[in-house]
């Protein structure tokens, strides 16, 4: 049984270079944001794109499952900051989304820097939509640890 289904809707008037096109979420977290071909390939201009969800999804997923696995290791609340870059190239003709680079910041008591390492690669495992895209995409992950500071 699944855990959860979510659902979003595109409409799309004219053809790719001229068209334009407005998703929405079922939930309502989001209505109508404006897509275009050049919001992908030039300027956004306040629009949108399949690479900047997949990358707010995939930030959003990672910090969620980061959480999670710090949380199993006893590491002490602390912020973190999830940054995802998706990257759509050109290969033989046709775009093709090929990496994803998540770059994380972390303020965290109790924790080293090894032990950090450790939590990132245990997350990368375990996000669901690393697990989507693995296989098809790079994905890169790297992270910078602070350690928060003493309370006086």
């Amino acid at each position: 049984m699944a855990i959860a289904t979510r659902q979003a809707d595109v409409s799309w008037e004219g053809s790719l270079a001229a068209g334009e096109g407005a998703i929405s979420s079922a939930s309502g977290a989001f209505d109508r944001l404006p897509v275009t071909w050049a919001s992908r390939t030039q300027q956004p201009e306040g629009r949108t794109s399949p690479e900047e969800l997949i990358a707010a999804a995939h930030a959003s997923c990672f910090a969620m499952a980061l959480a999670l696995v710090l949380g199993r290791s006893d590491a002490p609340p602390g912020q973190l900051a999830v940054s995802a870059r998706c990257t759509l190239d050109e290969i033989d003709g046709a775009p093709r989304i090929t990496a994803i680079d998540l770059a994380v910041g972390a303020r965290l008591g109790g924790i080293g820097k090894e032990q950090f390492e450790r939590c990132l690669s245990e997350a990368a495992q375990l996000c669901p939509v690393s697990n989507a895209l693995r296989g098809a995409v790079q994905i890169n992950v790297s992270g910078e640890l602070e350690p928060l500071a003493a309370a006086h």
